[in-house]
């Protein structure tokens, strides 16, 4: 068993590396521009280029991709100095520094700014230091000669780190101009950097990068989803589960009678129809017909998603405002749990029906019957024991596709979790995000199939693994 385990946890670590280069590998060939997302249709290539540079983009991919895993803090030393991360207690996310030899914490930026240099604070063209206050506010300082001569430019550069977690080189004497995207528009800076690579400490030191559509990590973020889809879909596993088996063990000990067929003819039909065709129909049911005809209030007690809830104009907190609108108002859980357990129900129902009835007919059951033992005993005892082991293969794959599922319910009730955290991510091309979201479902498939194995020692003592 110890053996099984370790080639189990080494063949998921392999698996999660191919994965991870195959998806990052998909997300370069695809050819979305981010940068059309974040500035807009009608950016300039001046403004498009200057803001892939400011992302890193402008990196070959195989660096981009090492950088994401194993971060790049480590390489980037000789250039920065002792670079570290500071948490901010304000914004309750982990901050970049350069730790001065007097203890001091500092970020930089170059002197533009008019009321700066009419002050006669800094010169055009000088660094300066941003040092960090206890608080987590900082006070500008000049940072004095930082320059150092490029050995193959001859011109005199300096590395340091900016405002935005990035790791910057500045020419002295110099500078681009950098098109930075606000609120308010795209805003043209001058003496700006010419080379910048965002710092991270890389997935395997627990820092999957920063989302390129909410400009947060994304190892603050996901986890959120993370809960928010396992409630989801715990809730669904508790109600689909218990009931598929019973509904399958019923069935299987009444092969041909009516309960049997229309059960069968039942669970075909709901495993054939889609996801997106159950939560649909099961929005305009509830939301039309029983509101009008059976139960008035049942749209104002927020059972339907953000854009049903637009056509009655009801004012109400939905899914779709807040990650932790869940707690708030658990009753808009109901419907997507209906959908997936719709979805989910007829495919187990039908594999435990079939296995039940193979073990019925089974020779030892048959002579434990004949000779007078309770059916009972003989179908709790003998008979269902045997009889989950195809179905508890079926139940874990099942948790892949409920994972899967997740997707389009979470999609039709605006639910913010892990489902739509992948889709939404990856119609904006954001690699960081559907990377970290990609490793979280393929340990989730890795886990399931390795706990139906060992589930198969608990069934069946003579399965044994080496």
């Amino acid at each position: 068993m110890a053996r099984f385990l370790m080639r189990s946890v080494i063949s998921t670590l392999v698996t999660m590396l191919i994965v991870s280069a195959l998806v990052f590998t998909l997300l370069e060939v695809s050819g979305r521009d981010v940068t059309v997302q974040i500035l807009g249709v009608f950016a300039t290539p001046e403004q498009k280029e200057s803001l892939r540079k400011q992302l890193g983009l402008d990196q070959p991919g195989f660096v981009r991709y090492i950088d994401w895993l194993v971060g790049n803090d480590w390489r980037l030393r000789d250039e920065l100095g002792n670079v570290q991360t500071v948490f901010n207690e304000i914004s309750q996310e982990p901050e970049w520094y350069v730790l001065l030899d007097d203890g001091r914490f500092v970020r930089h930026e170059v002197c533009s700014r008019v009321e700066d240099i009419d002050s006669g604070f800094c010169q055009p063209g000088e660094m300066l230091y941003l040092v960090r206050n206890e608080d987590a506010s900082f006070f500008r300082e000049n940072a004095g000669d930082v320059w150092t001569t490029d050995p193959e430019t001859g011109e005199s550069v300096f590395w340091g780190v900016d405002i935005g977690n990035r790791a910057a080189k500045w020419v002295e004497g110099g500078g681009d101009t950098a098109f930075v995207s606000t609120q308010t528009g795209v805003q043209e800076l001058t003496g700006a950097a010419v080379q910048w690579i965002p710092l991270r400490k890389g997935l395997l030191r627990g820092d999957a990068g920063v989302s390129l559509k909410t400009t947060r990590p994304v190892s603050k973020t996901l986890p959120i989803r993370i809960r928010n889809s396992a409630i989801l879909a715990g809730l669904a596993f508790i109600v689909v589960m218990p009931l598929a088996l019973f509904l399958g063990i019923l069935t299987g000990i009444n092969e041909g009678s009516f309960f049997d067929r229309f059960t069968s003819v039942t669970s075909l039909a709901l495993t054939a129809t889609p996801e997106f065709v159950t939560g649909v129909l099961l929005i305009l049911v509830v939301g039309i017909y029983w509101s009008n005809n059976w139960l008035p209030g049942l749209v104002e007690a927020g059972f339907l998603p953000d854009w049903a809830l637009e056509s009655f104009k009801v004012p109400t907190t939905t899914l779709a405002d807040s990650p932790n609108a869940i707690f708030e108002k658990p009753k808009e859980l109901i419907l997507p749990v209906l959908t997936l357990t719709a979805v989910e129900l007829g495919y187990i129902v039908r594999m435990t029906r079939a296995s039940m009835v193979e073990v019925m007919a089974a020779p030892y059951i048959r002579t434990a019957i004949i000779k007078g033992m309770p059916f009972r005993r003989v179908v709790f005892r003998h008979a269902v024991r045997n009889a989950l082991l195809a179905p508890i293969t079926i139940i874990m794959l099942h948790i892949n596709y409920l994972v899967g599922g997740l997707v389009v319910v979470e999609v039709i009730f605006g639910f913010q979790g892990l489902g739509k955290f992948i889709f939404d991510h990856s119609i904006f091309g954001d690699p960081n995000a559907v990377e970290a979201a990609a490793m979280v479902t393929v340990l989730i498939a890795i886990v399931t199939r390795l706990l139906g194995d060992l589930a198969y020692t608990f069934l069946n003592p003579r399965i044994r693994y080496a």
